[in-house]
């Protein structure tokens, strides 16, 4: 990545992004994208979801959006599918807390169903608004390993092309990081249709995650 941070994207008539940050601090781009109005989620959302961890993180996880949970509490990774990426990285023998986690969008996308706010996928144009957080955070992190979770991450990360089913767990030539892989999302494993189809795709989610460990064992 390079050192200083890239200009701001224009974004769609009637957006805005806020005062971007002159320093490289995590803290200081988490406050400006905190007011980002660049595309219309911003306006259904609770709060915007920021990227978590240790500044000195070697391995950063891009999901797709914060759920439900997340945009209540501010934090990624704290629903349901964030449980599974625990007990999934606890098994391939990850620390969760030496890992940096965020997503490819910071705004919760969802529609009403009664009571409930159910997940609904972002649009390119939502992707790339929010690219600019993304890039921030991977290029002051520097981090050796980033893993793109599910095709929204993989598409907006290494090409728009790629196919999770079809490449997960392998190696993927980039410029973001000497080390770049891709697997499924943890929701996929939730949404299996019985327990038996969940313990299989658990068990191919921690296959892939201890392909990264072995990386971040070799950079030790």
């Amino acid at each position: 990545m390079p050192e200083s941070e890239p200009p701001a994207p224009a974004p769609e008539p009637g957006h805005r992004y806020p005062e971007l940050p002159e320093t490289k601090s995590l803290g200081a781009w988490r406050d400006a994208a905190g007011h980002c109005q660049a595309c219309d989620l911003w306006k259904s959302a609770t709060q915007t979801v920021f990227g978590e961890g240790r500044r000195t993180a070697k391995v950063v996880f891009v999901g797709e959006q914060p759920g439900d949970k997340e945009d209540i509490a501010g934090k990624p990774f704290v629903g349901p599918a964030g449980r599974v990426l625990d007990e999934a990285l606890a098994a391939a023998g990850i620390d969760r807390d030496t890992v940096y986690v965020t997503n490819a969008v910071k705004h919760f996308k969802w529609r009403p169903a009664g009571k409930r706010r159910l997940h609904e996928k972002p649009n390119r144009s939502e992707i790339a608004a929010c690219r600019l957080w993304l890039d921030a955070e991977i290029g002051i992190l520097k981090p050796q390993v980033v893993v793109c979770l599910g095709a929204t991450a993989a598409q907006a990360l290494i090409a728009p092309s790629f196919k999770v089913t079809q490449q997960r767990g392998k190696l993927i030539p980039s410029p973001l990081a000497p080390h770049v892989m891709a697997t499924v999302h943890p929701s996929s494993i939730l949404r299996a249709p019985d327990e038996a189809s969940r313990e299989r795709e658990m068990e191919l989610f921690v296959d892939d995650l201890k392909a990264v460990a072995r990386v971040i064992r070799g950079l030790s």
